[in-house]
């Protein structure tokens, strides 16, 4: 189920796991971390028998069952980092019947390597505008754990549930491995939960960044955050008639769902992702050497079929070619 790729040699790590949910928002910061940290895989998860794909996979009508990402395992260490690092990313969580044994199978692996403590995060919706600075809430395995983190000002969560693998795998690590756990919630307006939110994003790395003392560059998500908010601001206004007023009126349900659909399209990737890709693709064209390190940061993205027909014609050309 987990095969190791990398023998690596760790001191008591800090232990994060990320997977797709409301807003991106553990994802997204799964991601910035990888690239950020220079985390280098070490392990994958493959086969478990955990996922029951939902759909067949079509190429040029011919139906297959797809390749599903079960998860990768990274480490970061060194780098001036006060702690050894273990990271969790996988783009697709399992259903909800086989998430307690993936659960398990991804704390088992952790705590061989004596993880200390694990970290996730999720979004929190909350009643707010997109504009506002969005508060960080917690939920922890223990009280330990609460005053730990109480000197940066975050909300408690009182009570409600975590939904998803960003919330189980607390419950997990305690009953099963006695591991302590945090889960850092991002609030989100209602109304943006199905995009991604760069601010409540940047908003829980903070507090990872100064717990951990890991001196990281948030202008990317500072830039993406405002970049949003500018193109939510617009759409709005042009929903409600209003390109030249700054009065701000009450959204409709009707509203909210047209925001939806037309920033899909804006915040799949980040400029920095889209730039390295299309460099990628013109790397490819002249080397299909390239062409590997193209596909795996398509997967990681989650948006090789939205590339797929561009991806393919690489290797049509250079059949052509000869």
């Amino acid at each position: 189920m987990i095969k190791v790729i990398r023998r690596v040699s760790l001191k008591e790590p800090i232990f994060i796991a990320c997977w797709p949910g409301m807003g991106e928002v553990a994802i997204k910061a799964g991601l910035f971390l990888k690239n950020a940290l220079g985390c280098k895989p070490f392990a994958k998860i493959r086969n478990s028998g955990l996922f029951q794909p939902q759909a067949i996979f079509v190429q040029k009508g011919i139906a297959g069952l797809p390749d599903i990402d079960e998860g990768t395992f990274y480490f970061s260490k060194g780098m001036g980092l006060q702690r050894d690092i273990i990271l969790f990313l996988a783009q697709a969580q399992p259903s909800m019947e086989k998430a307690y044994q993936f659960a398990e199978l991804i704390i088992n692996f952790a705590s061989s390597f004596k993880a200390s403590q694990i970290i996730t995060f999720a979004a929190l919706p909350q009643a707010i505008e997109h504009t506002q600075e969005p508060s960080v809430w917690m939920a922890a395995t223990d009280s330990d754990i609460l005053s730990e983190y109480s000197k940066y000002e975050l909300k408690i969560l009182e009570e409600g549930h975590i939904s998803g693998l960003n919330g189980l795998m607390l419950g997990v690590a305690s009953e099963e491995k006695k591991m302590k756990g945090v889960c850092f919630l991002g609030e989100i307006p209602f109304y943006t939960i199905q995009i991604e939110n760069p601010k409540a994003t940047l908003a829980v790395l903070r507090v990872l960044d100064k717990r951990l003392r890991l001196n990281l560059n948030f202008k990317p998500l500072e830039d993406k955050s405002s970049f949003l908010d500018k193109e939510i601001d617009k759409l709005i206004s042009y929903l409600k008639g209003e390109s030249h007023s700054q009065e701000s009126l009450p959204l409709s349900e009707e509203d909210i769902q047209k925001i939806k659909k037309d920033l899909e399209s804006f915040t799949k990737l980040p400029q920095s992702a889209r730039q390295k890709i299309e460099g990628l693709f013109k790397k490819s064209s002249r080397n299909l050497s390239h062409a590997s390190e193209l596909k795996k940061i398509l997967d990681e993205w989650g948006v090789y079929r939205e590339y797929e027909d561009r991806f393919l014609d690489l290797f049509k050309k250079k059949r052509l070619d000869h």
